[in-house]
């Protein structure tokens, strides 16, 4: 039984391989990439509009609702981000009912990247809004014994977010693959149906957590007031 998509290979020269991570990642980034512009290619403000623009608009509603409702400020500064992350994980575990696919976040090296991607975003967003000086200083409140305990911090919620997805997406996968190996054909397929919300839920639980890492980081920052004239 495969335990991820990292060991199906396509192709191999040497130390290079071509596996089936590799090759569903890409995949899917093209999907959304070109499925993006061909829902966004004739929007229109007008009352009458396409289905695709009526579930774009639904999509980026809910996830600015619960961006807002985490306690980030200007939800559209953090759509960009967190929308793709979301639509990501969420088309990885969408498309698995594509006959030979493999979703790619069922490998830790996916899970890991999108963690760190989390990793590089956080510090980014803290330091736009907070400078340098301010979201350093986080590092050492309440006072400077908390520096390597925060430093620890960082480097752990990383691995756990990678570990998290990881873990839930193979153990699916896995479930589905014992099941179709000992029992008759619809129960599995239920199953799959199952695992199709279990990745939704996935894709939810790990935009909301980004979203809550961000907001700490920038959310210690009050924000200005007007003086009145």
């Amino acid at each position: 039984m495969r335990l991820s998509p990292d060991q199906i290979i396509f192709w191999q020269h040497g130390f290079f391989k071509l596996n089936a991570t590799i090759v569903f990642t890409w995949g899917l980034i093209v999907f959304l990439v070109v499925g993006s512009m061909l829902i966004t290619r004739k929007l229109t403000s007008e009352h009458t509009r396409s289905r695709w623009q009526n579930l774009l608009e639904i999509i980026v509603t809910g996830i600015q609702q619960q961006i807002k409702e985490v306690g980030l400020r200007n939800p559209a500064k953090y759509l960009g981000f967190l929308g793709t992350l979301f639509l990501f994980v969420a088309a990885a575990s969408l498309c698995t009912v594509i006959p030979g696919y493999e979703p790619p976040t069922g490998s830790l090296s996916t899970t890991a990247a999108l963690a760190l991607c989390v990793l590089i975003a956080v510090p980014m967003f803290g330091i736009e809004d907070q400078g340098w000086s301010g979201y350093l200083k986080s590092y050492i409140e309440p006072t400077f014994i908390m520096l390597p305990f925060n430093l620890i911090s960082e480097v752990s919620r990383t691995l756990a977010l990678a570990v998290r997805l990881f873990g839930n997406m193979m153990s699916g996968a896995m479930i589905i693959g014992i099941l179709l190996s000992i029992t008759p054909f619809i129960f599995p397929v239920v199953m799959t149906l199952l695992g199709l919300l279990t990745g939704m839920v996935q894709a939810y639980i790990f935009t909301i957590l980004a979203a809550v890492y961000i907001a700490a980081a920038t959310g210690t920052r009050k924000p200005k007031t007007i003086a009145a004239t």
